[in-house]
């Protein structure tokens, strides 16, 4: 186990590297070595231009899928303004430390409110990087973005930046090049998606959205699906929101919900188990809550969520995000400041 940490939120490796690199909310990047020891030099320190109000900070990080042989580095962090930025940094000659002076700035959105800002940034198995962006905040989608492709609030983005500058917008985006909507949009309708991945074993995208007051929720579509609503502020879970009765057609409803009985709050996703330490539990979907620190997983068969199981682990604290090393290994992050590998129950 990591201890020590300064608000840690995400974990994670190019693949084949044995060190972990742990994102810390304050700002920071810290380097884990192979041997589990934390390194005194961070990989990259934002600290002085990070806003750490609410639920911002420095969110998450990003390797290049050519990361080997072009040091690309992508940071999605709140500024000082509040507002979402996405960089681009560049390895600098040294293997244990990015080039602060190569930041390139790939995409920024103003934020009227500071939560709900989203943080999870992923290259897909198409290679093209989505970005996860909540809905702008407030309770109930005040500034009605959920539902509206016209702005990039409350949607998942897909952009190209291998081409063009700061980026290219793919063809087959689902609103490119049309007269509703905005290009860069792959999916719209997430209040504040906390955490997805792609499995590309089955390429399905797994989507955690954090809900209102009432559920918490788990999606998964097929990555190459474009033009998915995941229905909110029409729905918040699998049920209507503010309202008897609703409109669900073209909506994509959940494939796990709960609520928030026990004292649970909000969903913190996870990954797909593709490890090799933990055979019994390969294709688990894993996942959590903040509030609770339960241990939850499920296997996807036909589209359906199998073998849902509870884990007897306790509570493993406030629960921000989970993570995978260069070897596929997952981990649990515990904002208090910890991080922990899953590993099996010595008896």
């Amino acid at each position: 186990m990591l201890t020590g940490l300064e608000q840690p939120v995400f974990v994670t490796a190019p693949p084949g590297d044995a060190r972990l690199f742990v994102v810390e909310k304050t700002g920071r990047i810290r380097i884990a070595d192979a041997g589990g020891q934390l390194l005194g030099t961070p990989f990259l320190d934002l600290s002085g231009q990070v806003g750490t109000a609410s639920e911002g900070g420095l969110l998450t990080m990003a390797f290049h899928p050519q990361y080997e042989d072009n040091g690309y580095v992508f940071v999605y962090y709140t500024d000082t303004g509040d507002d979402t930025v996405v960089e681009r940094y560049t390895l600098s000659s040294d293997p244990g430390q990015l080039d602060p002076g190569s930041a390139r700035r790939i995409f920024s959105l103003n934020q009227r409110r500071t939560n709900h800002n989203g943080g999870m940034l992923e290259f897909g198995p198409d290679g093209m990087l989505y970005i996860f962006l909540g809905d702008e905040g407030g309770a109930g989608d005040p500034f009605a973005n959920g539902q509206n492709p016209e702005t990039l609030h409350g949607s998942i983005l897909r952009i190209d930046v291998d081409a063009g500058e700061p980026y290219a917008i793919p063809d087959d985006n689902p609103y490119a090049g049309q007269d509703e909507g905005r290009d860069e949009i792959w999916a719209i309708g997430v209040r504040n998606p906390w955490r997805s991945t792609f499995d590309p074993e089955e390429d399905i995208l797994y989507v955690a959205d954090v809900g209102q007051n009432a559920r918490e929720e788990v999606n998964a579509v097929p990555a190459a699906e474009a033009g998915v609503n995941y229905g909110w502020n029409t729905m918040e879970g699998s049920a209507c929101f503010q309202s008897s009765g609703c409109d669900m057609s073209g909506l994509t409803l959940p494939l796990v919900e709960y609520g928030h009985g026990g004292g649970a709050c909000s969903v913190t996703g996870g990954y797909v188990y593709r490890g090799s330490q933990l055979p019994e539990i390969f294709g688990h979907y894993f996942y959590s809550d903040f509030c609770t620190g339960f241990l939850r997983s499920f296997r996807l068969d036909g589209g359906q969520a199998t073998d849902e199981r509870s884990w007897s682990v306790g509570s493993l604290g406030a629960v921000a995000s989970f993570g995978v090393d260069g070897a596929g290994e997952l981990y649990v992050v515990d904002i208090a400041g910890s991080v922990a590998r899953l590993e099996r129950r010595q008896p």
